[in-house]
């Protein structure tokens, strides 16, 4: 077994590589940019080598220092975790020839199979059934908007050398096809420094299922079950769980035998992805092979507890598979959920910056470690540490482990609602109307769930709530403590002292100037403390909470339920408000007594400034290209400007013809979110 191994990558899989490795007591190398000398996965590791400046391709993409980094800590292996270089034929092979032993597949299989194109020939020689397209890389936008025209739109635009959303577009016309193209081909060149970009048919209402194989060098081959990956938002994974709800017993026998075929084919070594479209009537085609470990392994890990990174390293080092395929197991269900830095009600822009509080919920299992039904998170982040610009959006996955689905959507749900994150916004709210949404629960749903549901984008009032009054009687709950903890301080002047009200008013605020009011009636039993019975709308709300006051995160019961909630004092505009969080729903609201809420209705409402003639910048970010210039008309649908955050190209369009008079930042500008770039006459 080795002694010591580096990792080529960086964040939240960088730590669980660490974290297997040194259950098995071997020591490891964290390689860095500039940007990630404080990084998590630089703290954890036993060694750390800089590789250079923040952007990847000048440092986690150059395969020379990071082989240089090898032989200069005497690492025996690599693992390449996933993205960057981990599907890369040329990076493999090099260790090979270095004496590097690469924790992933041999060279040989990431050409055949890690390469899009060529995965679609060998499938096609092998008589599996692939889905019509152009698999040669096409050259320049023109010749993809002809292509598109023969193969029939609608059709996805993909990076021969593409993974995790990135160098990936779908286009219905011959203006989406031509953007498209380029985007995809810009955001290929600068992920993986592979620009070939290829064209299929685009699946309507297909299901994503893939199956997770397992493969060692003396040949054997096993597949771990499936995993549902069908809630996607512009082909980004953003729940996945295992096994799926919609396939049958005989499906899952038939894809998991084709995805040993394939890879047995390619003599494949390593943890490794069959992907694969499913249609309605469970027919299956081969999609593409991904020669690397996936971002949702943790779910297979769940139910088959097999901790895959171990058998990574172990097949690595020349060991043979411990297990059969009849002694894999699928035992209860698994959800994860990508909690990323976007604001999802911003169309998910990108959110970068300081973690002001980052609490994830209480952890029952821990990575690498074949624990059961419970919650875990993996995660390359910390409380005060910074979620930088030039990389992924991902801030932690949170799994959980049920003993069947709705047990587990139940966990999902619960640790959502505990994991506080402040500084940066985050995709929870999001993430909680999925899992409440009843097409989710009855699993009625396929990749196009998320454009179909949410068309329009996502707003607050998208996320349901199961009694949006429970939470403002927890605010009224908090309020009421926080007023026996004023009454409780020494040397008030006789006859002033604090008087503790049983009567207030909840103003929720709507937004725009508009609120709505709750009279509440609060009432504590007698030699208690933390309980209190809160009366509002004609309901009764008796809550029990040992939380202190000054916690974000609120735990207890409500009417003999457990609840978990978050509950903070002071927003930007009024510093007596209160924030209530629950199950990804946010109010704002003041409690006040009686006459202060007379009172605050005789405030006037202070209107937001018109910037209705500005272009502003809805995220952080590099200002890549303005597209007009002073004097130019734009007419609705036409670029503006193109801002480039977390390896992601974002467009700005004209929303209605206008005429620029004037532009207000350069292209390499770092921008900062509603930074002005255009004003407009």
């Amino acid at each position: 077994m080795f002694k010591k191994i580096l990792i080529a990558n960086r964040g939240e899989i960088a730590c669980r590589v660490i974290a297997t490795a040194r259950k098995m007591g071997i020591a490891t190398v964290a390689v860095y940019s500039e940007a990630d000398k404080d990084a998590r996965h630089v703290a954890l590791a036993d060694e750390a080598v800089l590789l250079g400046p923040a952007p990847s391709r000048e440092s986690y993409l150059v395969a020379e220092k990071i082989i240089a980094a090898c032989k200069q800590t005497g690492a025996q292996a690599l693992h390449p975790g996933y993205g960057f270089l981990s599907e890369n034929e040329d990076f493999a092979r090099r260790c090979e020839e270095e004496g590097i032993v690469f924790i992933g597949p041999k060279h040989h299989s990431i050409a055949a199979m890690g390469d899009k194109i060529a995965s679609k020939k060998l499938a096609n020689e092998a008589k599996v059934s692939t889905i019509p397209g152009h698999n040669e890389p096409i050259l320049s936008p023109e010749e993809a908007v002809e292509i598109a025209k023969k193969i029939g739109y609608p059709v996805m635009i993909k990076a021969s050398a593409g993974g995790g959303g990135k160098g990936l577009r779908v286009a219905f016309n011959d203006k989406e096809c031509f953007e498209g193209f380029t985007s995809c081909r810009n955001e290929a060149r600068n992920s993986f420094g592979d620009d070939r970009v290829f064209m299929e048919k685009f699946v309507e209402q297909p299901r994503h299922i893939e199956i997770q194989v397992l493969g060692d060098s003396q040949g054997n081959v096993v597949y771990l079950h499936e995993r549902e990956c069908s809630i996607q938002r512009r082909h980004q994974k953003v729940i996945e769980e295992a096994p799926s709800p919609f396939i049958s017993e005989a499906t899952r026998k038939a894809m998991g035998e084709q995805a040993v075929a394939l890879a047995k084919a390619v003599k494949y070594q390593s943890a490794g992805t069959v992907e694969f479209v499913v249609g309605k009537d469970q027919d299956f085609y081969f999609l593409e092979m991904n020669t690397r470990l996936q971002v949702e392994h943790p779910v297979t890990e769940c139910i088959t507890g097999l901790d895959l990174v171990e058998q990574m390293i172990r097949v690595a080092a020349g060991e043979p598979l411990g297990f059969t395929q009849a002694d894999i197991r699928r035992d209860g269900w698994a959800i994860e959920c990508r909690i990323n830095a976007e604001d999802p009600f911003r169309n998910f822009l990108p959110s970068t910056g300081r973690l002001v509080r980052y609490q994830p919920p209480d952890v029952s299992m821990v990575q690498a470690e074949p624990e059961r039904f419970g919650v875990r998170v993996d995660t390359g982040v910390y409380e005060g540490g910074e979620i930088p610009m030039f990389y992924d959006s991902m801030i932690a996955k949170l799994i959980v482990h049920g003993k069947d689905r709705a047990e587990a959507i139940a966990k999902m749900r619960e640790a959502l609602n505990g994991f506080v994150i402040r500084g940066v916004s985050s995709n929870i709210p999001f993430q909680a109307a999925l899992l409440a949404h009843p097409d989710f629960a009855t699993g009625n749903f396929n990749t196009g769930f998320i454009a179909q549901h949410y068309a329009d984008g996502f707003k607050a009032e998208d996320v349901p709530h199961d009694d949006p009054l429970f939470l403002v009687a927890l605010a009224g709950f908090i309020r009421r403590k926080a007023r026996e903890r004023e009454a409780g301080i020494s040397g008030q002047l006789p006859g002033h002292e604090v008087q503790i009200e049983h009567d207030y008013v909840a103003v929720v605020n709507l937004g725009g100037g508009q609120n709505e009011r709750h009279p509440l009636h609060i009432s504590e039993f007698a030699g208690t403390r933390g309980e209190a019975l809160v009366k509002v709308g004609g309901r009764d709300y008796r809550i029990i909470s040992r939380s202190r006051l000054n916690d974000v995160r609120i735990a207890g019961t409500v009417n003999g339920r457990p609840f978990t909630a978050q509950a903070e004092r002071g927003t930007a505009k009024n510093p007596l408000a209160y924030r209530i969080q629950h199950g990804g729903r946010a109010v704002e609201l003041s409690v006040l007594n009686p006459r202060a809420a007379e009172l605050l209705a005789l405030m006037p409402y202070k209107a937001p400034p018109d910037t209705s003639k500005l272009l502003l910048s809805p995220m952080p970010g590099l200002l890549v290209h303005v597209a007009a210039q002073v004097g130019q008309t734009v007419q609705a649908g036409e670029r503006l400007a193109v801002i480039e955050a977390m390896k992601m190209e974002n467009i700005l369009s004209a929303v209605q013809d206008v005429t620029v008079a004037e532009v207000l930042a350069k292209p390499g500008e770092s921008l900062s979110v509603d930074q002005p770039i255009l004003r407009f006459a």
